[in-house]
C-alpha cells in the first residue's frame, strides 16, 4: 500500500500513537495480501473491512 497518501492530524501525534498507526496499517495490509493470496474475492475483503469499520463506529457512538 505504498501508493496511499497519509493524512496528517491537525495536532502533532505522540510517537506512541504514530507507531500504533503504522503497525495497524502494516497489519491490515498484510492481512489483505494474505486474503488475496488465499483466493478471497476482492468484494468479500471489502465487505469484511466495511463491516469492521461499521462495528467500530457503532462502538464509538455508543460510548
Amino acid at each position: 500500500m505504498s501508493n496511499v497518501t497519509r493524512l496528517r492530524h491537525a495536532l502533532p501525534l505522540s510517537p506512541d500513537i504514530n507507531k500504533a498507526v503504522i503497525e495497524l496499517d502494516a497489519a491490515i495490509a498484510k492481512a489483505i495480501d494474505a486474503a488475496k493470496s488465499a483466493g478471497l474475492p476482492q468484494g468479500l475483503v471489502v465487505a469484511i473491512l466495511h463491516g469492521q469499520a461499521h462495528a467500530q463506529t457503532h462502538e464509538m457512538v455508543k460510548a
